[in-house]
């Protein structure tokens, strides 16, 4: 960002770079824990400031699922430190009252969970007003489950997928905010490791006083069609319906899919690609699952706790990272480079003056060589050959 590496290339930032055995412990918590780097808090940004950040709202940088046609535009956007972020722009009548606006955000900016791409800011400005998140570089839900390029998902993924969502539904309850809008498989997106997590922006509604639901009225909840209510329960219908999404590989209304499930049609319900990689025990289990969070009276609907219960057992290929079973690219180093990390590098993540004095004297570097601006990246400071060679003296 404002520093430099030396000629020698050993830059080391922990934030970014992993050493050669990837921590498997991502795939086993239960999504409640924080971020890494969960130190950034709520900000609020000045207009000019995400302008910036995504070059004037360049069309070329729109992300959402319609465009600019869409009411609500999300750009990607990238700040003056470097950290690549998604800005919602509402529509300027959306919300009306600033305070009420930035009582909502600030809100759900408090959440923290792996499991969801979160809220790290807002702006209001005049009648603008604009949601900062971070950034899922790898696409999302419906693009890796009905329109992939290269491999279909495969079954464990799928289950790994409606485990994290349930996750990050159950902290979100846990933390009073149990009502999600327009749970669809647009708002399932994926980090820099493949890993499935949930669009804060769902927790915010399109404007103060709009609907929950803008999806096809056939995936609507029932309860929400008669009555207008939206509730807790009416979200668990949601995912049930991407439940059905994982099952198939296609959207599938799900009056449609409960005709299926009662007539015991299981086979026509799944997806061809799938086939004779998963266990019918499994699949009856998902089924059944599904089938329970789509029943008409909302009391009769599992709760988020019971579907983390439920979805935990059915886990499959829990050592392989999410990266890998989406035949994804190693994303786990610097989005802007790829780093190798070499003995220097290591030295200085040991934080190791001796071997770090012994490395640049084979080297052959000396104090009255010393080049403008030079650095040596350390995990936690920066540190000059003069500097360490005093730590030694």
């Amino acid at each position: 960002m404002g520093a430099r590496c030396s000629k020698l290339s050993l830059c080391w930032w922990p934030s970014h770079i992993k050493s050669n055995h990837h921590n498997l412990s991502d795939n086993d918590d239960d999504g409640s824990k924080k971020q890494k780097d969960s130190s950034v808090g709520f900000a609020e940004y000045s207009l000019d400031q995400l302008r910036v950040a995504t070059e004037g709202f360049s069309s070329d940088n729109i992300v959402s699922e319609h465009g600019e046609k869409a009411p609500n535009v999300v750009y990607r956007g990238c700040l003056e430190d470097d950290r690549l972020v998604a800005v919602k722009r509402f529509n300027k009548s959306a919300w009306p009252d600033s305070r009420q606006f930035l009582e909502v955000a600030r809100a759900v900016g408090e959440l923290r969970s792996e499991r969801l791409a979160n809220l790290v800011g807002c702006c209001i400005d005049g009648d603008e007003r604009l949601l900062v998140a971070e950034f899922m570089p790898n696409e999302t839900l419906s693009k890796h489950l009905f329109h992939w390029d290269v491999q279909p998902m495969k079954w464990a993924m799928r289950l790994r997928v409606a485990l994290y969502l349930a996750q990050a539904l159950e902290y979100c309850n846990s933390r009073g905010k149990a009502l999600y809008h327009d749970l669809n498989a647009y708002r399932i997106l994926f980090d820099q490791e493949g890993n499935p997590r949930l669009s804060c922006f769902g927790l915010i509604k399109n404007s103060r006083d709009g609907k929950s639901y803008s999806t096809n009225l056939a995936f609507t909840p029932p309860e929400y069609l008669r009555t207008g209510r939206f509730t807790p329960e009416s979200v668990i219908y949601s995912f049930g319906t991407l439940l059905l999404d994982l099952l198939s590989g296609k959207h599938i209304p799900p009056s449609h899919a409960l005709d299926l499930i009662r007539g015991k049609n299981f086979q026509m319900l799944m997806d061809s690609c799938l086939e004779g990689h998963f266990s019918n025990d499994d699949g009856t289990e998902l089924v059944r699952l599904a089938s329970r969070c789509l029943q008409y009276e909302p009391r009769e609907r599992p709760n988020a706790k019971s579907l983390v219960t439920a979805l935990t057992p059915l886990q499959k290929e829990t050592s392989v990272l999410s990266y890998v079973s989406m035949g994804l690219p190693d994303r786990s180093l610097s989005s802007k480079e790829t780093v190798t990390i070499t003995q220097f590098g290591e030295a200085c993540s040991r934080r190791d003056l001796t071997a770090i004095h012994e490395i640049l004297e084979k080297v052959g570097y000396k104090d009255e060589e010393h080049v403008a601006n030079e650095v040596i990246c350390c995990s936690y400071f920066f540190l000059n050959y003069t500097f360490i060679k005093r730590l030694l003296q």
